[in-house]
């Protein structure tokens, strides 16, 4: 039997004109996506966003059996079906204002490695590029990182196959419906990568690669990374619009240097050059801006330590930084509920009376 919260949910993902913020703001407003279907039409015109088109496609309640059916589908293609309000929803994707209310997975993926690395790049690679991801990814062996990237050609689909090579897991992010593996030359590759991570998207099934699929996309590539790495890209492309929007996420963002003058450096170098990126030669750069060294020793919590004389705000920091630390800043305004302005001059306080010390790669822990 179909989860009836669930399949109205999908209903209303699939009403024309209904994005990921206005559904959000539908079901925040009238408490579930059932409720939606069932509130008067006045109370819908309220809704900031919803006109009298809107309102009326949904009480219509036309595309139930849309949903019913991929709902369906996705038990015989032995794909998840992940909404924003369930507890596998991706804590990474949590943290940005435009996440995909919904997320359509296949394989055999921990969303919740601590470790996240992006790879993007060109898709016309050279054999630099390619020696580039390929050393990376040999050298994060040892953080048995989660190798994202979006499986398209050259250094996209380079870093899925050493990502496979070396048994860490990976995750493709597509700009297609899951069941349409694009390009049809990576579905050995994508196949394999199954066994140890999967393939995402937001698409409905049978959702083609259209071209305005894939800046929507990048966003989700960026959105589940602790760190995104540019390999080798043009002046323009898909893996500087990626870039960007990892900035955007205060992601950090690193980029290979390339010579001077080739056309498949220029993104990088620019990168570089207008402080957008650091500059990578290697995973001990990633290591040490990202602290993971630091990272891989336990941290214990000691017994002496007391949260009195400390504000309540100060005091709910300190117990999520005794909970985990170090911690990024984003993990703490995600798990506190506080705007990230807020808790930075929290953390600056803290940080000036000696209690909390600041990190490479926005990261804070308890120094005692």
């Amino acid at each position: 039997m179909i989860d009836q919260s669930r399949l109205c949910l999908l209903a209303l993902h699939f009403i024309p004109g209904i994005g990921d913020y206005l559904l959000r703001q539908l079901v925040s407003y009238c408490g579930s996506a059932e409720r939606v279907f069932n509130i008067p039409k006045g109370k819908l015109l309220k809704v900031p966003g919803v006109g009298e088109v809107t309102a009326n496609a949904i009480l219509a309640h036309n595309t139930f059996d849309l949903a019913e059916k991929e709902i369906k589908k996705a038990e015989k293609l032995s794909t998840q079906l992940i909404f924003y309000l369930d507890k596998e929803y991706p804590t990474r994707l949590k943290q940005i204002p435009d996440a995909p209310t919904l997320l359509y997975c296949k394989g055999s993926i921990d969303f919740e490695n601590p470790k996240s690395v992006a790879i993007v790049g060109t898709r016309k690679a050279t054999a630099y590029g390619r020696e580039c991801v390929e050393q990376l990814i040999s050298e994060l062996i040892p953080h048995q990182a989660l190798i994202i990237s979006g499986l398209a050609y050259g250094i996209d689909i380079q870093a899925h196959k050493q990502a496979v090579k070396q048994g860490l897991q990976t995750i493709a992010v597509m700009g297609s419906g899951i069941d349409v593996i694009y390009p049809a030359s990576h579905k050995d590759t994508a196949n394999q990568m199954q066994h140890n991570g999967g393939l995402v998207t937001e698409n409905r099934f049978g959702a083609k690669p259209d071209a305005h699929n894939f800046p929507m996309r990048n966003r989700i590539i960026a959105g589940l990374c602790d760190a995104l790495v540019v390999v080798e890209a043009a002046e323009r492309g898909g893996a500087l619009i990626t870039a960007e929007i990892a900035n955007s996420y205060n992601k950090d963002v690193f980029a290979f240097p390339g010579n001077v003058g080739e056309t498949h450096s220029e993104g990088c170098n620019a990168l570089i050059k207008n402080n957008k990126a650091y500059l990578i030669t290697s995973a001990k750069d990633l290591e040490y801006l990202m602290n993971w060294e630091v990272a891989k020793k336990p941290i214990k919590k000691k017994e002496a330590f007391s949260l009195e004389g400390f504000e309540p705000e100060e005091q709910t920091i300190l117990k999520l930084l005794l909970e985990k630390s170090p911690s990024t800043i984003d993990e703490l305004s995600w798990k506190s509920n506080t705007a990230v302005s807020q808790l930075a001059s929290l953390l600056l306080t803290l940080e000036f009376n000696g209690v909390v010390q600041s990190l490479p790669g926005k990261q804070y822990k308890l120094k005692y």
